[in-house]
């Protein structure tokens, strides 16, 4: 049988990763090695956006984020009420504002 590695892990995170970034949207696409994450932050009214942080993972390890997510989410909900889905909300994408001009 195999012995797991039960030593701590050690993980450092600089002031700036720290800072995160904000996204409302991802874009997921997979080849047969790996999985592409590309959170944008898209803004109403504006045409363009930009890719804030790519994320290329082994296709184990998309997997294992996806249980941890839906355990996080399971855990959320017990203790905030349930999370309204997208498709249920009716809300304008320009959120009731101007569309925005530079």
């Amino acid at each position: 049988m195999e012995q797991q590695n039960t030593a701590p892990l050690n993980i450092e995170i600089s002031e700036e990763v720290s800072e995160g970034q904000y996204a409302n949207l991802v874009i997921i696409t997979h080849s047969h090695a790996e999985f592409v994450l590309d959170f944008v932050n898209v803004m109403p009214g504006t045409p363009k956006s930009k890719v804030k942080s790519r994320i290329i993972m082994t296709p184990f390890h998309a997997k294992r984020l996806m249980k941890a997510i839906a355990e996080n989410v399971q855990k959320f909900e017990s203790a905030h009420g349930a999370i309204q889905d997208i498709e249920t909300v009716e809300m304008p994408f320009n959120f009731g504002g101007p569309p925005a001009q530079a």
